[in-house]
């Protein structure tokens, strides 16, 4: 599908601060170059190998994600000391104490569908949820403010099951793509006149696919919505990501800290425990009302 070049600027240098910000916040997402050294991105990838790799049981599994990637890897949890990053992080929260909001890791084998297997692909989503009775730990989490900070460790493309984004999507108003209307929730779209299914096709008006390069860092807002492309490539695709919210942000009612979330704060060393105080950890299994 050929799609219409953007007319402003979405790649920055690690030190545009500024650029960075204002991209996110005028068109949900940002892409900064080369963040990460070759070192940095193989040590990844094979953390992903090892934490991921034994989960995967037969050959018909071929995508998996690991949402608290963060307290098996300390590999992952370096990059809580890596400045480049971190300023990042510090500069999109307007320069307020932060602290670390979720982390996940993917896993996608070449040949991987995502979870619409008749497509081929992933269908069109938001990270976002709205609070309402009952939710669950990702509607939380995706209402803290913060945004996704990824590394596609074997870059994003159409042919690797890269992801492909709605730029200026992230906004509360934000009408849906021409001729789609919302599936209930606002959670995905899907095309008027036909069945309110979310949509699949890597074909919605106003769509980019993300190119990156591995060591590039992807910065997306919770409420911009996404696909991802059916794997039609050769190398298995490796992926891992973090957020950080404001100190300062209150998330309402939560679910006691998983005993493997307390391990990874105690492991923390001093100098990085201010970014780890209010960790949440994940609990896929809590929802509200029914839970607290």
């Amino acid at each position: 599908m050929e799609t219409k070049p953007l007319t402003y600027r979405y790649e920055f240098e690690g030190n545009e601060l500024q650029g960075i910000r204002d991209c996110t916040e005028e068109h949900g997402f940002a892409i900064v170059k080369q963040l990460l050294s070759v070192s940095a991105i193989e040590r990844l990838k094979d953390e992903v190998r090892r934490v991921i790799g034994p989960m995967f049981q037969n050959d018909t599994i071929l995508s998996i994600t690991d949402p608290a990637f963060i307290e098996k890897s300390p590999v992952m949890a370096e990059l809580m000391a890596f400045e480049p990053l971190m300023r990042i992080a510090s500069y999109l929260n307007g320069g307020e104490p932060i602290t670390l909001n979720r982390s996940a890791a993917i896993y996608k084998k070449p040949g991987a569908a995502g979870d619409a297997a008749k497509s081929g692909v992933h269908a069109w989503h938001t990270d976002w949820d709205p609070l309402e009775h009952p939710y669950g730990a990702n509607a939380v989490l995706n209402n803290s403010g913060a945004a996704s900070l990824w590394f596609y460790l074997t870059g994003s493309s159409p042919q690797n099951g890269g992801l492909a984004i709605l730029p200026d999507s992230h906004t509360e108003d934000w009408a849906g793509p021409a001729g789609f209307e919302f599936t209930p929730g606002r959670k995905s779209f899907y095309r008027t006149g036909t069945e309110a299914v979310p949509y699949c096709g890597m074909d919605a008006p106003g769509m980019m696919p993300v190119l990156t390069e591995p060591g590039d860092l992807v910065i997306f807002a919770e409420r911009t919505y996404h696909g991802v492309y059916a794997h039609r490539g050769t190398e298995d695709r490796l992926s891992c990501g973090l957020s950080f919210r404001s100190s300062a942000r209150e998330l309402g009612p939560l679910w006691p800290v998983p005993e493997s979330a307390r391990r990874f704060i105690e492991a923390c060393p001093p100098e990085r425990r201010h970014l780890v105080e209010g960790y949440t950890g994940f609990d896929g299994s809590w929802r509200s009302g029914l839970n607290e």
